[in-house]
């Protein structure tokens, strides 16, 4: 043997040689190193594969394993959980390891407890193209200094980012978010057949009571996917511009004091807050339509700098930009990279919001 491997012609590895020769490539290294012909009479080690191990489980005790864990009271549980149930009735047939080993070999070693199928979540699409079309809202929690979470309700309009309504609470339910849906519409009706308010699925966005209210006043319920965090993009974005503000408190004292600086942040981000995504104007500008008459100031002081020094303007004379002319969630994009409106939008996505009676007029 050790003069079949000295011999080897050099296109042949030793570890093909190995292979060839049922051997453990440690054997063959400990054969060249000892050289003689007492290495031609040591025994060579086998490689691992081949090696029988004397303490393995028989052919029929393998089989008798793997014929328990297909039993209809043991198929559906992990290879641990088999072992403790058969220790427990006084039956033991290898350790868990084995019974992994088996597995394997036979090709079963995935997951073998039930579960459920995939589930498959309509795509919220929502277009607005005027204030009062959608609104969005959500839920965050705000620390006080004694470690208790407050939770703060923020509606917001899609296409102006307004801030219809909001409000502070100890607790976190249905009713509360019912009343501030309410008041909220009954405090800016809109123009449209229909009003959407998209939500994600926390339990008081899913609530029977919310969603049946919401039927009654004619608004259309849209909620975002399960374990989705983009669904719901605008609201998360202004409570992430609300908590890096540089008065942001961080923890606050009670709810009074969240309520008095509520007041001051949402003062400021509705009528002071000259939002990029806007052009520049305040959410106020564009909710009541006052971003038209501003536009056009601006149209002239552009036009007044033109005048005085037309070279600074590389690119022609300057247009002072204007809000877009719709907002959406999860659009349609084309190869081309084209948003289109789809055929269907602003609908609702959730079951139970589709199972809603028509509002009777």
């Amino acid at each position: 043997m050790r003069l079949a491997l000295h011999e080897r012609p050099p296109s042949i590895s030793i570890r093909l040689a190995c292979e060839v020769l049922g051997i453990s490539k440690s054997s063959a290294y400990a054969m060249q190193r000892k050289g003689g012909t007492h290495s031609c009479a040591m025994r060579p080690n086998l490689s691992r594969k081949d090696a029988p191990q004397p303490r393995a489980l028989s052919k029929e005790e393998s089989e008798h394993v793997l014929t328990t864990l297909n039993k209809p009271e043991y198929q559906d549980m992990t290879p641990y959980a088999a072992f403790m149930t058969l220790l427990t009735i006084g039956t033991f047939l290898c350790s868990v390891s084995t019974m992994h080993r088996i597995l394997r070999r036979a090709k079963q070693s995935g997951e073998r407890r039930c579960q459920r199928p995939p589930q498959h979540h309509a795509i919220p699409r929502l277009w607005a193209r005027a204030p009062n079309e959608v609104w969005t809202w959500d839920i965050t929690k705000l620390r006080t200094v004694d470690g208790i979470y407050l939770s703060l309700y923020v509606v917001l309009d899609l296409y102006s980012r307004y801030v219809v309504a909001w409000m502070v609470s100890i607790k976190e339910n249905s009713a509360l978010a019912t009343q501030l849906i309410e008041e909220a519409c009954a405090r800016y009706p809109s123009a449209s057949a229909k009003r959407v308010v998209h939500q994600d699925r926390g339990t008081p966005m899913t609530a029977r009571g919310y969603l049946d209210v919401g039927a009654e006043i004619g608004v259309t319920m849209s909620h975002s996917r399960p374990r989705v965090s983009n669904d719901n993009p605008h609201s998360e974005s202004h409570f992430r511009t609300m908590k890096y503000r540089p008065d942001f408190p961080g923890l606050f004292e009670n709810v009074e004091h969240v309520r008095t600086w509520g007041e001051g942040h949402f003062q400021w981000h509705n009528f002071q807050h000259c939002h990029s995504s806007l052009a520049g104007f305040t959410p106020e500008q564009v909710f009541t339509g006052g971003f038209e008459k501003i536009a056009v100031e601006r149209q002239s002081a552009l036009d007044k700098a033109f005048a005085v020094a037309p070279e600074r303007f590389v690119n022609g004379p300057p247009k002072a930009k204007r809000p877009p002319p719709f907002v959406a969630i999860n659009p349609v994009v084309t190869e081309e990279g084209e948003i289109v409106k789809p055929d269907q939008v602003n609908f609702p996505t959730l079951t139970a919001a589709k199972e809603r009676p028509p509002k009777l007029s």
